[in-house]
Formats: structure tokens, C-alpha cells, sequence
């Protein structure tokens, strides 16, 4: 990570009241996708860390029994919450949070995250997913930039000034090393996906690092990834 938490939450900040008009890739929206399919939030409690705006957070509300919402962009939650109401949805809440601390002592049953963890050293990765895990929630599932193989340095689907992606075999070591078992790992880019980890006693058959594929939609472009869903930082 090449920003301070202060310095990414000054960012997003700056970027909240227009992000959700800016032109994401289609990679982005897919995995957005992906994260609110895998999620199974009929029913369910779901952390969501780095929510931004609260695309995912509003999204899973609608089946959930309850959304937790958290971000460190005072600006980006501002708009969440008003997406919310807007909607009239009362089973999602907004609060200041980060990967390290949550701050959620509620039972959850799933934590997701999209574009968000590229912004930690794969040091921090570790630490925020050891937070995760001490959760105890059944699955996790993870969109974001990650290289499924080495990437082209120069296509980079992320901005080296600011972000640090985590090669996929990566992450799905320490979510072993965690207790989670990778059940799936999606594809969408080469330098981006999304995985989903299962508490190990409870998960089925897991997968290599490679994968499934499915077929990108876009080139890779230069930039933030599209911007992490809420600037999240530890």
C-alpha cells in the first residue's frame, strides 16, 4: 500500500459525489456481479467491507435480514446512506469501518468486498483476513484486482501509485492457513476476479488458484480499477 488510510479516505472523499456516474469497466460491474451471486444473503447477516457507496450493501438488502455496511470515506457512506433511504430500505446500515476494524460485533453470516483489498500490502491481506476470519462467518467472497497469472506490465488493470494487488495463489493461502477452504475463483481478467472461501469444515470440494474462467469483456485499461466500491484501506 503506497497511501495512508487517511490519504485513500481523502480520495474517495473527493470522488464520492460523482463515483457512481463515472464510466466503469465492465469487468468491475461483472464482478460486482459475481460478489452479490455468491453472497446467498437470503436470510443472512453480510459484513460488507470497503462498501462505498453501497452498490453491493443495497443490492444484497433486498434479501438479506440485515447489511452492514462499512467504508473509512465519510463521503462515500454519506451517499450510501442516502441510496438507502431513498429506497426505503431499513435492513442495511452505514458506519466507518476498515479490513483491520471492522467494528462489528454482530453474527454474520458472510462478509464480501469488491475492488477494495488491492490497496494493502499483501502483509496487510493477511492481518485483514485473519480479521475476517475472526468473525467466524460461513463464506467470504472477495472481487477484486488480482493477478490469475503474471500481469502485463504494460496493460495494468490498477494504478501502482496507489494499489498493490495479491496474485490469486496468494490470497488462497491464507485463506487456508485461516480455515477457509477457496470453492471458487472466477476469472474475469486476467488481472481481476472473484473468489469465494468457505469455512473449511463446512465447504465442498476446493479449487486451484488458476480458476475458472469467464471470458473477459473488456481490455485492461490503465487506472484504479475503476476505483476500489469505498477507497477501503486498513
Amino acid at each position: 500500500m503506497n497511501r495512508t488510510v487517511e490519504e485513500h479516505a481523502e480520495r474517495f472523499d473527493d470522488a464520492a459525489a460523482d463515483y457512481d456516474g463515472a464510466d466503469h469497466s465492465p469487468t468491475y460491474h461483472d464482478c460486482v456481479d459475481l460478489v452479490i451471486e455468491h453472497a446467498r444473503a437470503d436470510g443472512a447477516t453480510v459484513l460488507d467491507i470497503g462498501t462505498g457507496t453501497g452498490a453491493i450493501a443495497l443490492a444484497l438488502a433486498a434479501d438479506a435480514d440485515r447489511v452492514i455496511g462499512r467504508d473509512v470515506s465519510d463521503g462515500m457512506l454519506e451517499v450510501a446512506r442516502e441510496k438507502a433511504a431513498n429506497r426505503g430500505l431499513d435492513a442495511v446500515s452505514f458506519a466507518n469501518g476498515s479490513f483491520v476494524d471492522p467494528d462489528c460485533d454482530a453474527d454474520v453470516d458472510a462478509v464480501v468486498s469488491n475492488f477494495a483489498m488491492h490497496h494493502l500490502t499483501d502483509e496487510r491481506k493477511r492481518t485483514a483476513i485473519e480479521t475476517i476470519a475472526s468473525l467466524e462467518p460461513d463464506r467470504v467472497v472477495l472481487g477484486d484486482v488480482m493477478f490469475f497469472g503474471e500481469p502485463d506490465p504494460d496493460e495494468p488493470f490498477y494504478s501502482p501509485e496507489v494499489d498493490d494487488p495479491a496474485t490469486v495463489g496468494h490470497l488462497v493461502d491464507v485463506f487456508t492457513d485461516v480455515g477457509f477452504a477457496v470453492t471458487a475463483a472466477e476469472r474475469v481478467h486476467d488481472q481481476a476476479g472473484v473468489l469465494v472461501a468457505e469455512r473449511a469444515d463446512t465447504a465442498g470440494d476446493a479449487v486451484g488458484s488458476t480458476g475458472t474462467d469467464r471470458a473477459p469483456t473488456d481490455a485492461a485499461t490503465s487506472g484504479d480499477a475503476d476505483g476500489p466500491a469505498g477507497g477501503q484501506s486498513p
